[in-house]
């Protein structure tokens, strides 16, 4: 499957990575680069990787101790290469950093140019907390919060090329006043790891409403399918268009999924219906 066909500089060729990651750093970095590698040759000029698709570990502790230090260590270090390698805007899921609070890191999505360096840089602000029956999840234990939103502008090889994205982390996206902030964006990049729970009931939902309220393409690349600590995730990795239509979406599983977005299409949406221009609070 290719997506490299009438492409023009008002489109975008983007992938989303879908994994089901395990406690293995270089299993899981392995697998990362070939699905890189394949979405590259399917033409994409933008590819994403889920949150924790570097690691995702028996133990919450386990992200602690596979901490790095910012512009060190091998998850940074893979994904310049494979940015540089493959000439491609690489997203990368999410990285523990080493953050100054014990027994804590940063949930940090790191962005990388196709030259390898790295372009941005967000720290995960909203940390999940959930409890039913015998789920329980409190990332607040071993993740210290970020505090500033990020927006990171792609050029896609000429200077009409270019592309302004928002970047947050999987339960960011229950926080509608976070987006806000990211305007103007023509992209909302939402790496996540959603609870099977939660997503099976509210993962479209709120990214729908996001891509809608915002008038701007949502990006979702996720970890789907049951991992080897027996925690079973969501998936459903997709791609949504301004007006909350899902263009396309890879349900459960290891995967690429590809996708296109057309400035053209942001640009009549929000003639039409200049919802963003309305507002006064």
């Amino acid at each position: 499957m290719s997506i490299a066909d009438d492409a023009d500089d008002q489109t975008l060729r983007v992938a989303a990575i879908q994994m089901v990651s395990g406690p293995k750093l270089e299993a899981n970095l392995e697998r990362a680069g070939k699905l890189i590698a394949e979405a590259a040759a399917a033409g994409a000029q933008l590819v994403a990787l889920p949150e924790y698709f570097c690691l995702f570990g028996d133990r919450e502790e386990d992200k602690v101790l596979a901490r790095e230090v910012p512009g060190q260590g091998p998850a940074q270090a893979f994904l310049s290469d494979a940015a540089r390698r493959h000439g491609v805007w690489l997203v990368g899921g999410s990285v523990p950093l080493a953050s100054p609070r014990p027994g804590r890191v940063y949930n940090a999505c790191l962005v990388f140019g196709p030259d390898g360096r790295q372009r941005a840089r967000y720290d995960k602000i909203h940390l999940f907390g959930f409890k039913r029956g015998d789920e329980r999840f409190d990332e607040s234990t071993t993740i210290a919060p970020g505090t500033t939103p990020v927006v990171v502008d792609f050029d896609a090889g000429t200077p009409v090329a270019r592309w302004r994205a928002g970047l947050s982390l999987c339960y960011d996206l229950r926080f509608p006043e976070l987006f806000r902030a990211l305007l103007p964006a023509d992209l909302i990049l939402v790496p996540s790891s959603f609870t099977y729970r939660t997503g099976q009931s509210h993962w479209e939902p709120l990214l729908r409403a996001r891509a809608i309220e915002n008038q701007c393409y949502v990006l979702a690349p996720a970890q789907g399918g049951r991992h080897p600590n027996g925690r079973r995730t969501w998936g459903h990795s997709v791609l949504i268009d301004p007006w909350g239509e899902v263009l396309h979406e890879l349900a459960e599983g290891e995967g690429v999924m590809l996708g296109k977005l057309s400035r053209r299409r942001i640009t009549e949406l929000r003639a039409g219906l200049p919802a963003l221009s309305h507002r006064v609070l």
